[in-house]
């Protein structure tokens, strides 16, 4: 596996326990639920990466058994704010691993990359952000 694929799995696990966070601050049923289904995307991103591991007999660092956060998240604000940097920083690591990568894998990450922006761009109109959308997703700022 290649570091761009291994960059891409650390940042599907760090989503992973992020949402974790995010779910429980978000106020509706609506926002959880999107909280959820985003942590299902992840981790189906996440399991695919494994498998490709194992076929490819790599190795990767495991995951920490926690994370720490970029800033405290403790309302639907904090919340919010950090599912923006959360799929900010899944589609960086996705758009990374594109030049890298060919078939099956280049296309995971193709998707990978648009489904982050998506999400991105949901929560940052929950939030209230202006502007919605980016016009590089993934593009280190």
């Amino acid at each position: 596996m290649n570091e761009q694929l291994a960059a891409a799995l650390a940042a599907e696990e760090a989503a992973i326990y992020a949402y974790g966070l995010i779910g429980v601050r978000l106020a509706s049923k609506g926002e959880q639920d999107g909280a959820r289904s985003a942590e299902q995307a992840h981790r189906a991103r996440r399991d695919y990466l494994i498998g490709r591991m194992d076929q490819l007999r790599a190795g990767a660092a495991p995951a920490p058994a926690g994370y720490e956060l970029p800033f405290p998240v403790t309302d639907r604000a904090g919340a919010l704010k950090l599912a923006i940097h959360v799929e900010d920083g899944v589609a960086q690591a996705w758009r990374a691993a594109l030049p890298v990568t060919g078939d099956a894998d280049r296309s995971t990450a193709l998707v990978g990359l648009t489904d982050a922006a998506v999400r991105a761009t949901r929560w940052r109109r929950l939030a209230e952000i202006s502007p919605v959308t980016m016009a590089f997703p993934g593009r280190p700022r």
